[in-house]
Formats: C-alpha cells, sequence, structure tokens
C-alpha cells in the first residue's frame, strides 16, 4: 500500500479516536483504514495501537511513529503547497542563454523590464554563442541563431536575424562610398577571424540578387564589438549585426553603406524544453520574450 496514504490514514485513526470516525473522514470503509493501519505495523513489525471494544490507545511505538508521521506529512503539504505557489506566481531562479550581440544589446535592457515586473523572479544570463545543452547545463530558455533540429526542443520563431554593412563618415569620405557590391573589394573590410571564409562576402540585393564579394583588410577580430569600435575609428568596412550597429547608425557615429545589400537573414528561436506544465516564471518570460522580440513584434 502507498506509504504516505497509510500514514495519513495513521494519522486520523488517532486524532479521530476510532476506525470508523477516520474512515468516514476519508471517504473510505473502516476494513479499509484498518489495512492501511496493519499495513504499517506489519512493515515496522510493531503495534501501533493497543485495541479493545471500548477505545484505543497508542503503544510507546506509535507515540513516537505518530509524532514522526505528522512532521512528515507537514513537510509534503508544505512540499505541494510550495509548487502549486511556484506554478500560479512567477518566483526562483531562471537560467538563459544568448548570443552575446543580441544578448548585451537587446535582451539584456528588455530583461531589466521583465524584472521590474516580477520581483519575485532572479534572471541568470550567459551571453555566449555556442550552442548549449539546455537540459544537460541547467538552462531553462535560450536564444539561438541559425536552424534548429532538436526534437526534444519547442522552438518559438522570433524576428530574424540581420547583418548590415557600416563605415565612419570619415573613412567614407577618404575613401568614397561604394555604390555596387563589387567595389568592396577594393576597400578595407573588417572581419571576423572565426568566420570560415573572411575573404569574401555573401550578400543579397535586389530582386534576390546574389553577389559573392572577395574583400580584404588588414584587421580581423574575433569579437564583433570590436569590430565595430574599429568601424568607428576609421579602420573600414564593418559586415556585423544590426542590433550591434543600430545605435551608432541612429547616431551618425557610423552610415550604413549599400544599403539595398546585406547576408541572407538568419532564423532566430526563442528555444526551452518540453515540459507540458512549465512554471509561472517560464510561462511568463517566454510571454514577455515573444511580445517583445517575437516573428511579429516591431523592434
Amino acid at each position: 500500500m502507498d506509504t504516505l496514504a497509510s500514514m495519513a490514514m495513521f494519522v486520523r485513526v488517532v486524532e479521530s479516536g476510532s476506525f470508523a470516525a477516520a474512515a468516514e473522514a476519508s471517504g473510505v470503509s473502516p476494513t479499509m483504514a484498518g489495512k492501511h493501519v496493519r499495513a504499517i505495523e506489519e512493515r515496522l513489525g510493531a503495534r501501533l495501537l493497543h485495541r479493545t471494544t471500548r477505545r484505543q490507545q497508542l503503544t510507546e511505538v506509535g507515540r513516537l511513529y505518530y509524532e514522526r508521521c505528522k512532521l512528515v506529512l507537514a513537510d509534503v503539504e508544505l512540499a505541494e503547497r510550495s509548487a502549486l505557489e511556484l506554478q500560479a506566481t512567477p518566483r526562483g531562479n531562471l537560467r538563459i542563454t544568448a548570443p552575446m550581440s543580441f544578448g548585451s544589446r537587446r535582451l539584456t535592457p528588455a530583461l531589466t523590464e521583465y524584472l521590474q515586473r516580477y520581483p519575485d523572479v532572479r534572471v541568470e544570463l550567459t551571453l555566449d554563442n555556442r550552442v548549449f545543452d539546455l537540459v544537460g547545463e541547467g538552462y531553462e530558455l535560450a536564444i539561438r541563431i541559425g536552424a534548429i533540429d532538436d526534437p526534444q526542443l519547442v522552438a518559438r520563431q522570433l524576428q530574424p536575424y540581420r547583418m548590415l554593412l557600416a563605415a565612419s563618415p570619415a573613412y567614407l569620405a577618404r575613401h568614397g562610398t561604394p555604390q555596387r557590391p563589387e567595389e568592396l573589394a577594393t576597400h578595407t573590410c573588417l572581419g571576423l577571424t572565426n568566420w570560415r571564409r573572411r575573404d569574401q562576402w555573401h550578400l543579397l540585393g535586389p530582386n534576390e540578387e546574389r553577389c559573392d564579394v572577395p574583400v580584404q583588410g588588414r584587421l580581423a577580430v574575433d569579437h564583433g564589438d570590436a569590430l565595430r569600435i574599429a568601424a568607428l575609428h576609421d579602420a573600414g568596412i564593418v559586415l556585423q549585426p544590426e542590433v550591434l550597429l543600430a545605435d551608432d547608425l541612429a547616431a551618425g557615429r557610423l552610415l550604413q553603406v549599400l544599403p539595398g545589400w546585406a547576408p541572407p537573414s538568419t532564423p532566430m528561436h526563442l528555444l526551452y524544453a518540453q515540459d507540458r506544465r512549465p512554471t509561472a516564471k517560464l510561462r511568463s518570460m517566454i510571454e514577455f520574450l515573444l511580445k517583445r522580440f517575437g516573428a511579429d513584434a516591431s523592434l
């Protein structure tokens, strides 16, 4: 028989004073109530109650077991109540991973708003471009750029990840502004060291026109923000995510180059493990991020 159910029945028998009263309170027969108590006694190899036709009395073992049962059942009740409260109200620690540029420029400012809205939630954000094992590494949410092929994860579509070409006004004044992608071959282009083909940019233009442009430059860095800073210091033309360059473009510190041309947009998704009953903190964060960055949202 179920141990917790038997413990609960034993406590009811003691507190109600009889098997009949405990059975009635539990919605079972007195015979079943007796079976629960006998199952405990057989498992322990000790009698819990002295029974007579007129009354019942706890044995020494029964008194100790009764006190311990109350503590155990109280802990179980507290655990269940806490779990239900966690399901109802966003609270607790939430671990998220996201790409560096999007995470620092767009996600982090949004999370400050979320934390103001839900004061009982703590967020631990890891910014890294590598692909994390969500379940194995203890993350509940991930934002990932690129195709998703993991059937164990739920993928919710976010706005596509766009790249732009840009340079400082001083650089363009000194070297001229390219009018066609082919002209990039004569400019200093800033590239990432971890790109497989740093010497070629694949651009998509008006009417789906494609152009593979050979590029060259004297500076390559393994960090996008460092390339942005180099471009701000007139070092050349940079190809980086829109989220990384947007503030500088809006302020005029950088100017977009070849506005009609860019690499094809890359899909971006919000990922989380399949769970039939996600916690309130997870549900609230998913809803918040989809409203802010979902495919139908406007940044």
